[in-house]
């Protein structure tokens, strides 16, 4: 039996515009156009659509647009479309379902239930335009001693730092997941910016150990592309224990997107999936994580932080806890709504806790601990503005992880199909004529232009709250008040409701 799946979309062609001019046949790498020569017309095969709207930016007389479907099954309230559509696939093929991106599912996005307190009158706000406003941060470790020298001068005693002109850097990406010209964008775009990028855990191909004091390097469980000199070209490193989209799972990188250039970075065989293990099968422990940490800081004669990323799960503050103690110098916490090349979709769309909820509570936890600043936090999974990154501050984070946002500066149109390699912007694509289509020159530029809005309206708002220094919104719950959140949810967050007490 052959199962019929409707189509989730349908592409529109107007007779009346289209020329035949065939450029949507062209930039279509899903093969959804073609020219029927016997009709003398464009023709379109809409069950190979994915939304990308590549077609509809590039016809020239603006003949097509792509709708959702109208054909749908018997509404039933119980078993949606999509749901069956998945069952139906599974039967036919007895595989798990991979998606790309972050989970779509309508659940509650915390950042758009907090609101940012404003100064008025007795506390006066500050002009960004006329008066100092910091955006500058550290990252690392500041639990030391003051020392002065014997003039009075202070001593210089802190452990290594990253220095990030704003508190937003470029989240983990692999060289693989991703093009080349999409990584040498972000790489070119983190080095103008005074920030920093991260080669998720596809190593670093050698063109871009010249970014290496604008980069951060990823040691996942598959160790791919990890050697000595790869570490020591980093300005730090990652042990990557787990992510957003896929907690508690390895990494899984289709085998069509492992080019000869990724094969020699990642030092895998082409052609061949390649599987993370789901556990560093050296790591089961706090103490076995230390273990890594202390080896990677041998190798790199102490003089870069480690970071450890984690995914955020029930238990992320006690786990937060852990990792502090052990020697890491940053968390970075990753919420279920991050985005990924290619994961199961059960796990995506089921597993993990939203970063805003987790963030909280890893602050308040090290607050209580009295090791707060033995270890900064990154926050990760689904940051859509410069007002999420205000508020995921206020909640506790010291800087943010940026992955979709970035890639929508590069052109993405989150069509979800990352997984199949066939990325018509260029960006999550090894093919050579697709990858031509993402330019870095002009790729990079749209990157610095949207961290640069960001940072201008990061200074905005930290002027409205009369606060001057991302140092001193640092865990600022005070200026945080929530909208159609109920109690449980309040007290986690460690913010009152809004119009509630002072």
């Amino acid at each position: 039996m052959e199962t019929y799946i409707p189509p989730e979309y349908e592409v529109v062609r107007d007779r009346d515009l289209c020329t035949g001019c065939r450029i949507c046949e062209r930039e279509c790498a899903n093969g959804v156009h073609r020219y029927d020569k016997d009709l003398k017309r464009m023709i379109s095969e809409s069950d190979k659509c994915v939304n990308c709207h590549r077609c509809v930016c590039f016809c020239p007389t603006r003949a097509l647009k792509i709708i959702k479907n109208p054909d749908t099954y018997r509404l039933n309230a119980n078993w949606q479309p999509q749901t069956m559509n998945e069952i139906y696939r599974q039967a036919d093929s007895g595989g798990v379902l991979l998606s790309s991106m972050g989970n779509p599912g309508d659940y509650p996005v915390y950042f758009n239930k907090i609101l940012v307190n404003a100064s008025q009158v007795t506390n006066p706000p500050i002009d960004p335009l006329r008066e100092p406003m910091e955006t500058v941060v550290y990252l690392g470790k500041k639990d030391v001693e003051l020392k002065r020298d014997i003039e009075g001068r202070l001593v210089d005693n802190l452990p290594p730092q990253l220095k990030l002109s704003v508190p937003v850097m470029f989240s983990a990406m692999s060289y693989g997941s991703i093009s080349y010209n999409a990584h040498e964008a972000l790489a070119r775009a983190a080095e103008e910016l005074g920030i920093y990028y991260n080669t998720g855990e596809g190593g670093l191909h050698r063109d871009f150990y010249k970014y290496g004091g604008n980069t951060i390097v990823q040691v996942a469980s598959g160790r791919f592309g990890v050697h000595a000199e790869y570490l020591s070209a980093a300005a730090a490193i990652e042990i990557k224990m787990g992510q957003g989209a896929k907690p508690g799972i390895g990494g899984h990188l289709p085998g069509m997107k492992i080019s000869d250039e990724v094969s020699k970075t990642r030092m895998i065989p082409k052609g061949i999936d390649a599987i993370s293990p789901a556990p560093h099968h050296d790591i089961y422990s706090i103490e076995d994580l230390r273990q890594l940490i202390y080896a990677v800081k041998e190798t790199t004669g102490y003089s870069k932080p480690v970071i450890v990323k984690v995914a955020a799960v029930h238990n992320i503050a006690a786990i937060a806890s852990g990792i502090a103690r052990s020697g890491a110098d940053i968390i970075a916490i990753d919420g279920f709504r991050g985005g990924t090349g290619a994961a199961p979709t059960r796990i995506r769309d089921n597993v993990g806790i939203p970063i805003e909820l987790a963030l909280a509570q890893v602050d308040e936890r090290l607050r209580q601990e009295g090791i707060r600043d033995s270890v900064s936090v990154i926050a990760a999974g689904s940051v859509h503005s410069s007002a999420d990154v205000v508020k995921a501050i206020a909640l506790g984070a010291d800087a943010c992880y940026i992955g979709t946002a970035a890639l929508l500066a590069l052109g993405c149109h989150l069509c979800r199909s990352c997984h199949t390699g066939k990325c018509n912007w260029g960006i999550a694509t090894q093919r050579e004529d697709l990858v031509k289509r993402l330019d870095p020159d002009v790729g990079y530029k749209r990157l610095v232009n949207l961290v640069t809005a960001w940072r201008h309206e990061i200074q905005e708002m930290m002027g409205a709250m009369g606060i001057n220094s991302i140092e001193a919104l640092r865990g600022n719950r005070l200026m945080l008040r929530g909208v159609g959140l109920n109690e449980t949810e309040l007290k986690i967050l460690g913010i009152h409701h809004a119009g509630g007490p002072v």
